[in-house]
């Protein structure tokens, strides 16, 4: 049996729990928080298919279910990069009002661990956190994140990740 991980990242955003999910949930824009891709779904519900893909869409980064919708408390979906060969993991996001704001709390499970998954979650979780906070109050991630968004898009996508290998209608 192979051992997986759990990896939880934490973080209060001062802004309205709706707002949160909101910014979480986002369909067909670029969003910073998670690293500059768009989210495409068909349908946020259970069951329902979903890509992180390049603005431009040639590139699909990340493929997944849905597993739960809960507005505004609660999401979740498998997930699996496209490069690598791992096999998929469970995220979930559960949103919680607090005074100042809203708790953020987003849990990455049955990772495989010492996967080459674990370790870009290990390092993503805390980016995504981070700069959905820097977003939901600023408008805008921070200057060092924006470098980094930057030099994320000077890289080329792997031929693995070319959307027309991952359609909307495959299940992952």
């Amino acid at each position: 049996m192979t051992q997986t991980r759990q990896l939880v990242h934490k973080v209060i955003i001062r802004a309205s729990i709706q707002q949160v999910w909101d910014a979480l949930t986002t369909e067909g824009q670029v969003l910073p928080h998670f690293f500059g891709s768009v989210m495409h779904t068909t349908g946020l519900k259970p069951g329902s298919q979903l890509r992180m893909r390049t603005p431009n869409g040639k590139y699909t980064g990340v493929v997944g279910e849905i597993l739960e919708v809960n507005p505004p408390y609660r999401f979740s979906h498998t997930f699996r990069f496209t490069n690598l060969n791992d096999p998929p993991c469970t995220v979930t996001y559960e949103l919680k009002e607090v005074d100042g704001g809203t708790e953020f709390t987003l849990i990455s499970d049955a990772i495989p661990a010492g996967s080459k998954t674990e370790k870009q979650m290990a390092q993503g979780g805390g980016f995504i956190t981070n700069v959905l906070k820097s977003v939901v109050e600023t408008g805008k991630p921070s200057f060092g994140y924006r470098l980094l968004l930057g030099l994320i898009r000077l890289f080329p996508n792997p031929a693995a990740c070319k959307s027309e290998l991952w359609p909307m209608d495959r299940k992952v």
